[in-house]
């Protein structure tokens, strides 16, 4: 949700890229892909923004400490932040999402949209449930 240098966001690709491949994610059993040349993401990303209401947005504490740790009004990209989340998620129909207690929030978002969206347009999305990792 920040502006990068074009330079910087190529080289954070890649070393992204090489830390998920030295994980030992085997990319001749995984689809390994750039997600930002997926134009379905942005594009579902739209329809569920126009299915979303501001007022939730604005109640996510990310988007409250966020703007706050950046001393400004805030940006569109961060308000809409969690929206494309719940596209991420929905476009693959996913059932079970793995996240972290920050991220709880976010993917309740993302169960709500798919339940507003089967209740519009018919059964569609699967409602996707979190699996918490223990510490």
């Amino acid at each position: 949700t920040m502006p990068k240098e074009p330079a910087v966001l190529r080289q954070n690709i890649l070393d992204t890229t090489a830390a998920v491949l030295a994980c030992g994610i085997d990319p001749k059993k995984c689809f390994l892909f750039r997600q930002s040349l997926v134009p379905e993401h942005a594009e579902l990303a739209w329809i569920l923004g126009c299915l979303t209401n501001v007022p939730r947005l604005l109640r996510l504490p990310q988007w409250k400490m966020k703007r706050a740790s950046q001393n400004t009004e805030g940006t569109v990209g961060l308000l809409t932040y969690p929206v494309l989340q719940a596209a991420d998620i929905l476009l693959y129909k996913s059932t079970h999402v793995p996240v972290g207690e920050d991220q709880v929030l976010h993917l309740e978002l993302a169960q709500d949209i798919a339940q507003h969206f089967n209740k519009k347009y018919g059964e569609f999305f699967p409602v996707p449930k979190a699996i918490l990792s223990e510490l």
